[in-house]
């Protein structure tokens, strides 16, 4: 008897974490784990901060040593581009023009970069940062006393200036918004974090748009803003966002909108086709409508629901989301996802440097944003998850331990229904 066939296009951290799944919930099939990097599935939070510093080396952020595919029998195909699927045929085209057969297909095609549209945007010195060969090309030039002209205020962007001011650069950071960070933090602490960056020496100039870059002898000189102004640079690093990698399943017929659509097993519109990470657009009860969450954490976990979904174990992918970011000495996690109309309660001193902000809805937690405040985040997570009832006065209250309040009664908040 034939033994079937799983493919898993995208050989990154869910690719990676997915692959390993299958082999622990006890698939014996042949598994093919298909990635266009020459690198092994490693985890990316690190590329933009200790990796630029050097004291992170590539091997370090691997999932598992190269050998250990092998060990495991999962054909690990790297350097590899997947043309096209096609689940109605059980095959998958690779871009040799090869085919594998492939009974069950997961897609963990992540995210790729927006560019930026300028003259100028091919100079050497102008670069991106989403894998270790883009890392590596940064490091090597991250030196004091360069002059670093970072393009785009949001985290990868500010954890990238922090790096570089922190390796004794002279860091320039543009935004086309009031604030970086607006988007994701809101107004009162991407206030503050812009005015942690402008007390580290960071030249943070927001309201400003990048019209070109100029260069001398193919490598870039000086950035052109859209008020003329020429800041003079030796490095440019950019970061404006991603969009999802769903060419695959678009041109399969399989739904996507801003993202492949998937339900809360990690099931796409066809019955063989499974995708999970950055690519995915998923329901989750802790949002409105269905969200495209570029976390580790959904990548790592998700990953697992779909592989115990490709073997017929229907577990949903039912967490809060959680993140975090690194910035000069400041941890920032958060956990939930807030709405506009969502109330707020600040815990402890902004002043100090350590506080939490809680969204309140319905008089519930929706989120909580943490600075510097660890210990407050598990606990808020737990009451997200039970639907806890709170008191704003309780949470305010700093000698009020959050983990106290997890004991008291909840309301079970049942999950949605499908996305694809």
């Amino acid at each position: 008897m034939t033994r079937p066939t799983y493919v898993i296009v995208g050989a990154n951290l869910a690719g990676g974490r997915a692959a390993v799944a299958l082999r622990d919930e006890g698939f014996d099939g042949n598994i093919v784990l298909i990635g266009a990097e020459a690198y092994p599935p490693y985890e990316r939070p690190p590329l933009s901060k200790g990796f630029l510093t050097g004291t992170t080396a590539p091997e370090s952020i691997y999932l598992h040593p190269l050998d250990f595919y092998a060990e495991h029998q999962i054909d690990l195909r790297l350097g590899v581009t997947v043309r096209r699927i096609q689940p109605q045929w059980g095959s998958v085209e690779l871009d040799d023009g090869s085919t594998l057969a492939a009974e069950q297909v997961l897609l963990t095609t992540g995210a790729r970069l927006r560019r930026l549209d300028v003259s100028g945007a091919e100079l050497d010195g102008v670069h991106y940062l989403r894998d270790i060969d883009d890392a590596v090309a940064i490091r090597d030039h991250l030196r004091s006393p360069a002059r670093v002209t970072v393009v785009g205020g949001g985290f990868i962007g500010a954890e990238v200036a922090a790096t570089a001011c922190e390796n004794g650069c002279e860091v320039t950071m543009l935004e086309t918004a009031e604030l970086p960070l607006r988007r994701a933090l809101g107004p009162e602490i991407a206030r503050f974090y812009a005015d942690v960056h402008r007390r580290h020496g960071v030249d943070l100039r927001t309201g400003t748009r990048v019209v070109a870059f100029e260069g001398d002898q193919g490598r870039v000189r000086k950035v052109i803003t859209h008020e003329g102004t020429a800041i003079d640079t030796d490095l440019v690093i950019i970061g404006i966002g991603t969009e999802p990698a769903s060419e695959l399943a678009q041109s399969a017929e399989i739904a996507t909108a801003d993202g492949i659509l998937v339900d809360a097993y990690c099931r796409t519109s066809h019955p063989h086709v499974y995708a999970a990470g950055d690519v995915v657009r998923h329901l989750s009860r802790w949002a409105a409508t269905p969200v495209r969450l570029e976390h580790w954490q959904g990548a790592q976990n998700q990953a697992l629901t779909a592989a115990r979904s490709m073997l017929g174990h229907l577990d949903p992918y039912d967490e809060v989301p959680w993140y975090w970011s690194d910035q000069f000495d400041l941890n920032l996690q958060i956990a939930g996802i807030p709405r506009p109309d969502d109330s707020q309660v600040l815990r402890g001193d902004m002043d100090e440097g350590s506080f939490s902000i809680l969204y309140l809805r319905n008089g519930h937690i929706s989120c909580i944003v943490a600075v510097n405040r660890p210990r407050d985040v598990r606990p808020a997570m737990k009451l997200i998850e039970a639907s806890t009832p709170v008191d704003a006065c309780e949470l305010a209250d700093v000698s009020v331990e959050l983990r106290r309040l997890v004991s008291k009664p909840s309301v079970s908040v049942p999950l949605g229904g499908t996305g694809a």
